[in-house]
C-alpha cells in the first residue's frame, strides 16, 4: 500500500502586522513539519510570491488552482500572524479538502507595548468565516511550536486526513457473495457509493479458483518463492511435503494479481464453503498475510467490516496492521474483558509467540489452513463501521488486553472500562458480531476524520466523547 500524503502548506499573514516575525515563523513551522513527518510531499507557496504567504483575497484563487493541480491531500493554514481570513476561507472552500488552522502563541509585548503577530485574535476571525463559507476544518490550541499539543495535534490531523483519504476513494473488492446464513453482513452497495463514493468490485470465487489450478497445473518459480514467504512467517510441520503450502501461495499470487489488476483497497472475501469443497483449504492465513502487506481482508464477504479495516490502517499509515474480529465470549473471570477470536486472518506480525497452521476446528470438512496464535499486549482500537435504515455510524473504543484462556484460532481478550455498556452499544447498534483491532489509541484520529465524511455519526465508546476533545485540546491522555 502506497504511503503517499501530500499536504497543501498555506502559511498566511495580514499587512497590519510583523512581515518580518512572519516570514521567519513561516520557516520555523515548515521545518517542524519536515521533522515530525518526514514522509509526507508538501507543497507550499513559494510559486505565490516571494513570501511564500497568502496575504490578499486576489491570490486564493491562485492558491486553491495550485493545490487542486497538486492533488494535496490536506491543507495546513498557520496564521503567522493574525492572518487573511477571506482569502483563507477562499482558498479553503475551492480546494475542499481537510483544512487544520494553528497560531504560534504570541511572545510578551515589546517593551512599547507593540505586538508582532495577534495570531489567535486571528484564529477566531478565520474560524467564523469558515463556518460561514460551510468549510469543515480542525484546529490546534494555539500554543507554542515545540509545545507537545502541537506535535500532538499535527500528527494526529495528517492521520485523520489520510483515513479521510482512503475512505472517500476506496474500492472494496467482494470474493463472491455472503454465506448464505449471513444476513447481518448484508450492506447497500448503492448507499455506499452514493453517500461516501465507496465502490465494491465483485468477482465471482470460481475465477480465482480457475487461477489457483492454473497456477499449480504449472508450479513456476512465482509460486515457489511465495510459498517460501509463507513458510517462513508460520510453522507448516503438522502438514508434511508442499501440498498445503503451495495451494495457499497459488491463493495469495491470484488474489494479488486481481487486487492489483483492479486497484482494490480492502477485500471482503467469501472464506467458507467454497474453498474448502474446490481446493480443499481454509483462506484464513492468506487474510492474515496480505492484511500485514497492507491489503485488509475481512471475513465471511464483510464489506463493512472491510472499510472499517481500511481506516483503521489508514489512521497509521499502514505502518501497523489490523486485525479482524469476531466478539465472541465474555472473560470467564474479568467482567470487562472479552475474547476477540477469529479462524485466523491475524497478521503473523501481531503474534506473541510461534505462529502455528492447522486444520479447521468447526467446520466439518476440518480442512487445513487457519492459524494458531495469541496476539501480543498492548493497547487496542477497536471500532465497526456499519449502517441500517439508511443510517451510518461508526462505533469506536478502546482497551488493553489481557491474559485468559488458550483457545484455538487466533485470539486475544480485551479489557475495557465497562464492558456492558460496550455490549448495550452493540446491540442497539447498527453493530454486528465483527470488529477490526488495531494496536494504539486512534480514537481522536477517527473522530476528527468524521469531521470531513458526510453521513457518517461517529460513535465513541471509552473514551467518551469530551475525553477526545480534551486529549484534543491537551495532547495527551
Amino acid at each position: 500500500m502506497p504511503l503517499r500524503f501530500k499536504l497543501g502548506y498555506m502559511p498566511t499573514r495580514r499587512v497590519f502586522f510583523s512581515q518580518e516575525d512572519s516570514l521567519k515563523y513561516k520557516d520555523l513551522i515548515l521545518v517542524k513539519i519536515k521533522s515530525l513527518l518526514p514522509d509526507i510531499e508538501i507543497v507550499d507557496l513559494s510559486f505565490l510570491n516571494p513570501e511564500g504567504l497568502l496575504v490578499d483575497e486576489k491570490d486564493a484563487e491562485s492558491v486553491a488552482r495550485k493545490f487542486i493541480a497538486e492533488d494535496v491531500d490536506a491543507v495546513f493554514c498557520p496564521h503567522c500572524n493574525f492572518g487573511s481570513e477571506g482569502a483563507v476561507a477562499i482558498a479553503a472552500r475551492k480546494i475542499g479538502k481537510p483544512f487544520l488552522l494553528w497560531g504560534p502563541r504570541d511572545e510578551s509585548p515589546l517593551p512599547n507595548g507593540e505586538r508582532l503577530r495577534d495570531s489567535q485574535c486571528g484564529l477566531f476571525a478565520t474560524s467564523k468565516v469558515l463556518q460561514r463559507f460551510g468549510v469543515p476544518f480542525s484546529y490546534i490550541v494555539n500554543s507554542r511550536l515545540d509545545d507537545h499539543v502541537f506535535e500532538y495535534g499535527l500528527v494526529n490531523f495528517i492521520r485523520a486526513a489520510n483515513v479521510v483519504k482512503h475512505f472517500t476513494s476506496a474500492r472494496i473488492g467482494q470474493v463472491s457473495t455472503r454465506p448464505r446464513d449471513f444476513y447481518s453482513v448484508i450492506v447497500n452497495e448503492g448507499e455506499l457509493l452514493e453517500k461516501f463514493g465507496i465502490q465494491t468490485i465483485p468477482i465471482d470465487l470460481s475465477k480465482i479458483v480457475r487461477e489457483c489450478r492454473s497456477l499449480l497445473g504449472n508450479v513456476t518459480a512465482a509460486v515457489k518463492a511465495e510459498a517460501d514467504n509463507l513458510k517462513r512467517k508460520a510453522d507448516f510441520s503438522k502438514f508434511p511435503g508442499d501440498e498445503l503450502v503451495l495451494k495457499l501461495a497459488a491463493l495469495k499470487l491470484a488474489v494479488g494479481k486481481w487486487v492489483n489488476d483492479e486497484g482494490l483497497d480492502a477485500l471482503a472475501f467469501q472464506c467458507w464453503d467454497t474453498l474448502q469443497q474446490e481446493l480443499n483449504i481454509c483462506s484464513c492465513f492468506v487474510h492474515a498475510v496480505l492484511t500485514e502487506e497492507g491489503i485488509p481482508v475481512a471475513c465471511e464477504t464483510d464489506i463493512h467490516g472491510a472499510i472499517t479495516s481500511l481506516m483503521l490502517q489508514s489512521a497509521s499509515h499502514f505502518k501497523e496492521p489490523t486485525f479482524f474480529a469476531d466478539l465472541t465470549i465474555r472473560h470467564p473471570d474479568n467482567d470487562n474483558a472479552e475474547l476477540l477470536w477469529h479462524c485466523g486472518p491475524f497478521p503473523p506480525s501481531l503474534a506473541d509467540g510461534k505462529c502455528i497452521i492447522n486444520n479447521h476446528f468447526v467446520l466439518p470438512s476440518h480442512a487445513p489452513g487457519v492459524c494458531n496464535w495469541k496476539l501480543k499486549d498492548g493497547r487496542v482500537t477497536l471500532a465497526r463501521l456499519d449502517g441500517a435504515q439508511g443510517k451510518y455510524s461508526l462505533l469506536c473504543g478502546e482497551g488493553n488486553t489481557v491474559d485468559g484462556p488458550f483457545n484455538q484460532g487466533t485470539y486475544v481478550y480485551v479489557e475495557v472500562n465497562d464492558w456492558p455498556l460496550w455490549e448495550e452499544k452493540i446491540i442497539y447498534g447498527p453493530y454486528i458480531h465483527h470488529v477490526v483491532g488495531a494496536y494504539g489509541s486512534f480514537s481522536p484520529v477517527l473522530y476528527e476524520a468524521s469531521r470531513y465524511i458526510g453521513n457518517l455519526e461517529f460513535d465513541p465508546v471509552s473514551p467518551e466523547l469530551d475525553t477526545i476533545k480534551r486529549i484534543l485540546r491537551n495532547g495527551k491522555e
